[in-house]
């Protein structure tokens, strides 16, 4: 095995390739009051999403520690590239460089480069993809890495959720814009700005904010090289509205659609959806 795509659970890892040994995902801890989980292949969305509607409180995530990412870089691969969820909103990322730095001072030198996606769930996901296309270009490591940060920095990450909570209990949300939103029905459309939470637009009512969201992905440039990813929490009907609003307007090369992993539901509740190209 020449190479291995490192990611945290965050990221959702398409099922043609869940059992393909050049992926491993490091997992993130997800607490619910005493409800204590990791977000590995066990994660039950369905009782997590219970839970957290019960609990009056903010669900929580941890990141993986430096020991986990660790293990994943001891192996045969002679490159490891580590694709995270964006160093604003966790230690993920933190945790991965510490361990290269460690396996390195412990081990010497291996080609390993951790890539803050700047994004999350499927936007992890795109940059896992494009390494593995890279890889089959037969391309260095160093032109990998160069190839893989501008890959990352022109690609769009939006998303809309229809329960805010836990971005507001989390302080991703203002507690004004949140009651707004829940009294008049006004569902924001959010994107990611290097890594940060901003509002890109509105609708009031789920469906209209979901066209919105289809009409700014249709606007993204070049979609006839790009390759869309939608994820869902358990709302498959709104991501194939979402792909067939897109695809009417926008040539995407392809599209997949994915159900969020443990994080990913956590941040997006119930219903919500993640569009990344």
């Amino acid at each position: 095995m020449s190479y291995k795509i490192v990611l945290d659970s965050c990221g959702e890892i398409p099922r043609e390739y869940q059992n393909d040994e050049r992926f491993e995902s490091v997992p993130l801890g997800l607490e619910v009051g005493d409800y204590c989980i990791l977000d590995d292949e066990t994660f039950d969305q369905a009782e997590f999403l219970r839970k957290v509607a019960e609990y009056p409180k903010c669900p929580k995530s941890s990141c993986p520690s430096p020991d986990r990412y660790l293990s994943a870089y001891t192996c045969d691969a002679e490159r490891i590239y580590v694709v995270t969820l964006s160093a604003q909103l966790s230690g993920s990322h933190n945790s991965a460089c510490l361990a290269r730095n460690l396996y390195l001072e412990k081990y010497g030198e291996k080609q390993i480069h951790v890539v803050d996606s700047q994004s999350a769930s499927c936007g992890e996901t795109q940059i896992a993809l494009k390494i593995m296309e890279l890889e089959a270009q037969g391309l260095s490591f160093e032109q990998i890495v160069d190839q893989i940060e501008r890959f990352r920095d022109e690609m769009f990450t939006y998303f809309v959720l229809d329960n805010l909570e836990t971005l507001r209990k989390n302080g991703r949300l203002s507690r004004a814009k949140a009651m707004v939103a829940s009294t008049l029905s006004i569902k924001p459309v959010m994107a990611s700005d290097g890594g940060t939470i901003v509002q890109r637009g509105q609708g009031i009512g789920i469906r209209k904010a979901l066209g919105k969201l289809a009409e700014m992905t249709a606007q993204i440039p070049d979609a006839e090289s790009r390759r869309l990813m939608i994820t869902h929490c358990n709302a498959p009907e709104r991501a194939e509205l979402v792909k067939k609003l897109v695809m009417a307007k926008a040539a995407f090369r392809e599209c997949i659609i994915m159900d969020t992993r443990g994080v990913s539901s956590m941040y997006a509740n119930d219903g919500g959806v993640i569009v990344t190209a």
